[in-house]
């Protein structure tokens, strides 16, 4: 199991810039996807954005032009890079990674970070 850790989160204002990071215990090469999601209170979890080993990424439509995501090797470390925020990006974001294997695939999640957009 590839264990995530967050940080990065705080509370910032409307249109500001934040820059979240997801450290993994292994090479993020060996890891098959790897992607950010955010779970609002009371809401589910959604996708932020996505990306495969090959370098596709996907982003969600409400973060699209706004939100990066982009990865570091070297440092086995995955980013998202949010400008020009708006309150409805508060929620607690989580990195998640998906391993395929023969024998078993599985998720693994950050604890998350909390992410609040307020004036």
């Amino acid at each position: 199991q590839v264990q995530l850790v967050e940080s990065g989160g705080g509370l910032v204002q409307p249109g500001g810039s934040l820059r979240l990071s997801c450290a993994a215990s292994r090479s993020i090469s060996s890891i098959n996807a790897m992607g950010w999601y955010r779970q609002a209170p009371g809401k589910q979890r959604e996708l932020v954005a996505r990306s495969t080993s090959g370098g596709s990424t996907n982003y969600a439509d409400s973060v699209k032009g706004r939100f990066t995501f982009s990865r570091d090797n070297a440092k086995n470390t995955v980013y998202l890079q949010m400008n020009s925020l708006k309150p409805e990006d508060t929620a607690v974001y989580y990195c998640n990674a998906y391993i395929f294997a023969i024998i078993r695939s599985y998720d693994a999640w950050g604890q998350g970070t909390q992410v609040t957009v307020s004036s």
